[in-house]
């Protein structure tokens, strides 16, 4: 008997400078946690995208999220920079 097992795939959406060092607003990568779609997002989009993530939040389905944090299929993964205000 073979077993299939399902793609655990997670959509991971890009915004501001984040998505401008990725070249893409969105993504999906098939990946167990949020520590693990970010690894794959670092990889794919190089040492750019890497600097800009470190200055950025994560949120996993409207939440605060950690590396941690288990995805599944319908699961959403958002990469936000910050945002600076208007002028003073």
């Amino acid at each position: 008997m073979t077993r299939r097992y399902r793609r655990v795939v997670a959509v991971l959406r890009l915004f501001a400078s984040a998505r401008e060092a990725a070249g893409t607003p969105r993504t999906e990568i098939d990946a167990a946690t949020v520590g693990d779609v970010l690894d794959e997002a670092r990889r794919r989009y190089g040492e750019g995208f890497a600097a800009v993530l470190a200055t950025c939040r994560v949120w996993c389905n409207g939440e605060p999220a950690t590396a941690a944090d288990s995805v599944g299929p319908a699961d959403e993964v958002a990469v936000l920079p910050p945002v600076s205000g208007g002028a003073t």
